[in-house]
């Protein structure tokens, strides 16, 4: 199958950890190599940001990226794109005279604006996967949201156009069919995690004797690292590391990290808060094996990988009950959800996970839970079972002969 991925600011290639780059570059990435292992063509189109990236670059086997000028050739903050999403669509309009592809994936909403342009002349179905909803950051950040204003609109008008939305939680699936969105368009497809490199055996990055706390996100408010810092204080002789942000060299210029690094140090905790700024992919797993608990309490959440990837890796997570991980982490099991932005909680319940005696249960039913139901291959498995079945449709509908024009008053 010919696969068309349109990822307008979050492309497969970039470093994992800035203010734009997260969660969605790294499900691009796994899902793209995952359908080109299993023979797959697949095409990532995403907005050219610089003027020395090469016009296609392959990324693996069977997968290629291919970097659409629209706009300036310079990073531009993902919120600063919607002008030039109209660019963006005529392009692959352009590009698919020549090499039609059999389905298109959309990730994030200004790439369904653009893949929905691009796909109509041509008759292409277009799936859709938002990553983030509108409606729910503007509920949880109010004034600090500098979305579009249209955004909300059009994320309501491309759910309506596309074949189908995969929704990565049971939480954006509940919110998509508030806004109107007919149930049989929806689908829930999870986020996957790479089961191969996250898992409990291998490589485990220097540690101490106190217990580990890791938090490892981007440095920006809504992901509740105040929180942690604060529920730190409550919780004697542990260490908390945070991994995320700009690399450790430019981490003074982060305004984030500031305001954190000023937090702990009224806490009277420096000493026992480390940053370590952006960590290389690569090095994660051995980090997240050191730790005896990952916490990741942001004040909302679509998906929320890290958890997961944490989760396979064998450690249990403390995580905010939000969005995507009241589907992830099974509390009680393989950890303990609660309540965002609370920290005398939190508190409470790594102190009680940490001297309780249940971490290494929690951790071999995190494993467990992170191998059976969230493999790349499974997920594949359940992205390729959708798009088949579009096409299927697609081509029935196709088939079907034109209905003859009634006369006047028939049926009625």
């Amino acid at each position: 199958m010919k696969i068309a991925f349109v990822s307008e600011h979050a492309s497969p290639l970039a470093a994992v950890g800035g203010p734009d780059s997260g969660g969605q570059n790294v499900h691009v990435a796994e899902l793209a190599r995952a359908l080109g292992t299993q023979g797959h063509q697949v095409t990532v189109y995403t907005r050219r940001d610089g003027t020395s990236l090469r016009d296609r670059v392959r990324l693996c086997r069977g997968v290629t990226v291919e970097h659409v000028p629209a706009g300036p050739p310079t990073v531009l903050p993902k919120d600063k794109l919607l002008p030039h999403m109209s660019a963006f669509g005529r392009y692959l309009a352009d590009r698919w005279v020549r090499e039609p592809p059999d389905v298109v994936h959309a990730h994030f909403w200004m790439s369904g604006l653009a893949a929905l342009t691009g796909a109509r002349d041509h008759g292409l179905p277009v799936v859709q996967t938002f990553h983030a909803l509108g409606a729910v950051k503007r509920r949880h950040q109010g004034a600090e949201d500098t979305s579009p204003e249209a955004r909300i609109r059009l994320e309501v008008a491309i759910a309506r156009d596309v074949a189908m939305v995969i929704a990565t939680s049971s939480d954006e699936a509940s919110e998509l069919a508030r806004l109107g969105v007919p149930a049989h368009c929806i689908c829930v497809i999870p986020c996957g995690v790479n089961v191969t490199a996250f898992r409990p055996d291998g490589p485990v990055a220097r540690r101490g004797a106190a217990p580990r706390l890791l938090a490892a996100t981007r440095l920006v408010k809504r992901k509740g690292l105040d929180t942690v810092v604060q529920a730190l204080s409550g919780v004697p002789d542990a260490e908390l590391v945070i991994a995320g942000g700009p690399p450790a060299a430019r981490l003074r210029g982060d305004p984030e990290y500031r305001r954190l690094v000023r937090l702990a140090g009224e806490l009277g905790i420096a000493s026992r808060v480390s940053f370590r700024g952006r960590v290389a992919r690569q090095d994660m797993p051995a980090l997240m094996r050191s730790a005896d608990l990952a916490v990741s309490v942001p004040w909302y959440e679509p998906f929320g990988m890290v958890p997961l990837e944490a989760m396979a890796c064998g450690v249990p997570v403390v995580a905010s009950a939000v969005g995507g991980h009241n589907d992830t982490v099974v509390d009680g099991v393989t950890g303990v959800l609660v309540p965002p932005r609370q920290p005398d909680v939190l508190t409470r319940v790594i102190r009680d996970l940490l001297a309780g005696g249940k971490l290494p249960e929690f951790g071999s039913a995190a494993a467990e839970r992170a191998r059976e139901r969230y493999s790349w291959e499974r997920i594949t498995q359940e992205t390729i079972a959708v798009y088949e079945r579009i096409r299927r449709v697609r081509g029935a509908a196709v088939s079907q002969p034109p209905r003859a024009p009634q006369p006047s008053g028939a049926g009625q």
